[in-house]
């Protein structure tokens, strides 16, 4: 059974830069099971430029690489998810990066960990205890990959 993860979107966009790369051979691997909020579209967009800059891809390369990406990635509407949740949510991450409390919400909601890269979010989740993260180093370990 694949291990079921909130994909972070630091990890996409990693994944998006390189042709060939760890993250995508753990996306791809069928041993993880995907979610993520729609605002990732939002977070995603608002650096295309960035990173057709650094992947060296056309915009017409980016938005394929992108379908292919989500095609593994089930999308979750922050509708669904009880207002009481993203309050939490809200709360938990306002001290480091709001942009954060989709996906904890998510988290707290699906009741799965964030699979993130963002230092400081890592750290900040782990001294808290409020949500289950992962990094790579540790999935890479935990799916033998």
């Amino acid at each position: 059974m694949p291990k079921k993860l909130i994909i972070d979107t630091n990890i996409l966009f990693s994944s998006l830069l390189k042709k060939e790369n760890i993250i995508k051979r753990i996306i791809f691997s069928g041993k993880v099971e995907l979610f993520a909020p729609y605002s990732i579209f939002i977070e995603i967009f608002n650096h295309k430029e960035k990173i057709i800059k650094y992947s060296q891809l056309t915009e017409s390369e980016l938005t394929e690489l992108l379908y292919i990406h989500l095609t593994k990635i089930s999308l979750v509407n922050e509708k669904m998810i009880p207002l009481s949740i993203l309050e939490t949510a809200q709360n938990i991450v306002k001290e480091i990066d709001e942009s954060d409390a989709p996906f904890v919400a998510l988290s707290i909601y699906l009741n799965i960990p964030i699979w993130s890269g963002d230092k400081k979010l890592i750290n900040f989740l782990r001294s808290t205890k409020a949500i289950e993260i992962v990094t790579i180093t540790e999935l890479l370990s935990l799916l033998k990959i």
